[in-house]
């Protein structure tokens, strides 16, 4: 006599059950004869319905995310935002070498060897989360990654096709690379503050992530060397909860949002995640100046210094940590 076919229906409504009882459809007797499954403890049995639910309720979760991702398309076109395979053919064409904007910003990454791998690793996406950001803008700036070997090269091997970003990937020290005249290594202890971007400068992030293991490690460098540095203007637009450390891509995004015509406070706080609550600041117009990036002139963007230097002194130092 044929057996009667079970359907999918029915196991999965069997293996619920079997979850709920605390019990499995496969049993593996112990030494001493129990099952092992009976002896699972209230806690592995929550986390066992747990993921019942989470695999249950798969394809609704996806059918609600097509929908928001819907609407959101829909708001974009109603706003008369270009999305969709034309904001992806535009975006193709937007190019580093095509770009209007000539503003120049490294991540040096000079510190692979003082990083764990895990935190090596970290600063790797945040690296590319900072190629993601600047491809996606009309008039991307000129982004450079600097001491791109050893360790650091390795870790971005693991990124499929990396070697295809429009991105400026050099094995050079930033100091080979760029006149030392024109370096500002950005840190968050300077002493001299950033009240718009010069266009003749390049901005230097320290790519360093490191959980304040090595605080003073950047300011140190730019001491030694000799090099200008300055700090955003965090402090003068914008209030947080939390302590205010700002990672690679943070700092990236920020100084983006700025060559694209955004204000400082606008850039700071579409960069900053809400969790860190970060709230704008109050400030008259005539406080800070907001940056664009020129594409004609250096001398005519901007007619005082991009930052005070009190009496030819140096001094500063950041630390960029995830």
């Amino acid at each position: 006599m044929e057996e009667p076919k079970v359907s999918d229906a029915d196991n999965q409504n069997e293996e619920k059950r079997a979850l709920e009882d605390g019990t499995s459809l496969h049993q593996d007797d112990t030494a001493d004869g129990t099952s092992e499954s009976n002896t699972l403890s209230k806690r592995q049995k929550k986390k066992l319905l747990k993921r019942q639910r989470w695999i249950d309720t798969r394809e609704e979760r996806k059918k609600k995310e097509r929908e928001k991702q819907k609407r959101r398309l829909e708001a974009k076109r109603a706003a008369g935002e270009i999305c969709g395979n034309m904001l992806r053919k535009r975006l193709k064409g937007a190019t580093m070498a095509g770009s209007s904007c000539k503003q120049r910003v490294a991540v040096d990454m000079s510190f692979d060897d003082l990083m764990l791998e895990k935190h090596l690793a970290q600063c790797i996406k945040q690296i590319s989360r900072c190629y993601s950001a600047n491809r996606r803008v009309s008039d991307p700036l000129q982004f450079y990654v600097t001491n791109f070997e050893g360790k650091c090269l390795e870790f971005m091997s693991r990124q499929n096709g990396y070697m295809n970003w429009d991105v400026h990937f050099k094995t050079e020290n930033y100091l080979d690379l760029f006149t030392k005249d024109d370096i500002v290594y950005l840190t968050s202890e300077s002493s001299n503050t950033i009240s718009s971007l010069d266009v003749s400068k390049v901005y230097v992030i320290g790519g360093l992530v490191d959980h304040n293991v090595h605080k003073g490690l950047c300011y140190k460098l730019a001491l030694e060397k000799g090099i200008s540095h300055a700090r955003l203007p965090l402090d003068e637009f914008i209030e947080m909860k939390t302590r205010k450390v700002l990672t690679v891509d943070q700092v990236f995004k920020i100084l983006l949002g700025v060559t694209q015509g955004k204000s400082w406070k606008d850039s700071f706080l579409e960069a900053i995640p809400p969790r860190k609550g970060a709230v704008g600041k109050e400030t008259s117009d005539d406080e800070f100046s907001d940056a664009e990036c020129d594409t004609k002139d250096a001398n005519e963007f901007q007619g005082k210094p991009f930052l005070d230097v009190e009496n030819g002194k140096i001094n500063g130092e950041t630390t960029i940590r995830d």
